[in-house]
């Protein structure tokens, strides 16, 4: 067996690459952009509101922009791609991170309240996938991340269209990779557990007992930081997962394990 002759920089390194996250300005998006950013992907971030996209871009730096986008509007999708691929060029990351939720018991839900979440998580994302692949088949090579969730595997209660929305884009990325691996591009998702963030805190604050539950069940024993999942995403970007595609990699302290 021969040595490995690339240095760490060119393996976990995204030098070169553009990259589009949605959701960005903002969370967990956000934490992606900066870790990709500082892996040197030029980033654009992605989002309906303005005003917290030009904060996101006030961290990120030069080597970053923004895009309003409404991953919502379903039927304004593919006019609005085909805008920021005019002015940016090919992208060769694309992280479907954009997403939202209905908080209700499940017999008091209805079916305007399903599409209210499929929309964005599902339909809103493939119809984005669809307009970027194009670019990425003509290079011969592109990364397709999506967020998905521990939801899909332990469940959760009062969530029940966040739960199915995140458990179809598990077989979104099954189905993806199966088409398109031979043509060079990659499609993997992250799977965050329990993340410190402001939406954590307030869906807790009020609640000890519910966190500590929740802590319990972490094996790690603390809650991850938003740029736990950012670099989970810049390794599957990078040419260090060159081999991996069809896959959902939780990053959860060991909650889904645990006991």
């Amino acid at each position: 067996m021969t040595l490995p002759t690339r240095s760490l920089v060119d393996t976990f390194g995204l030098q070169g690459k553009t990259a589009l996250v949605t959701g960005g300005g903002s969370g967990l998006g956000l934490a992606i952009a900066k870790c990709m950013s500082a892996a040197g992907a030029r980033v654009i971030v992605a989002g309906r509101r303005a005003d917290v996209l030009d904060a996101a871009l006030a961290e990120l730096g030069d080597n970053a922009a923004a895009e309003v986008l409404d991953l919502a509007d379903i039927a304004g999708l593919a006019e609005a791609a085909k805008g920021i691929l005019a002015r940016h060029g090919a992208i060769d990351i694309l992280v479907n991170n954009a997403g939202n939720t209905v908080k209700k018991p499940f017999e008091q839900s209805s079916m305007a309240d399903f599409d209210e979440v499929f929309d964005v998580h599902v339909r809103g994302a493939l119809e984005l996938t669809r307009a970027v692949l194009p670019g990425q088949i003509g290079k011969g090579a592109g990364a397709i991340i999506f967020t998905a969730s521990m939801t899909s595997f332990i469940g959760q209660p009062l969530v029940m269209g966040y739960t199915v929305a995140k458990t179809a884009l598990t077989g979104a990325v099954r189905g993806l990779s199966a088409e398109f691996a031979e043509r060079g591009i990659r499609v993997n998702a992250v799977a965050p557990g329990w993340i410190d963030t402001d939406l954590f805190r307030k869906a807790t604050s009020a609640d000890p007992e519910r966190r500590a539950r929740i802590m319990g069940r972490i094996q790690a024993k603390r809650l991850g930081r938003p740029e736990d999942i950012g670099w989970a995403c810049v390794y599957l970007a990078s040419p260090a997962a060159a081999y991996v595609t069809g896959q959902t990699l939780v990053v959860d302290g060991g909650a889904v394990i645990g006991f």
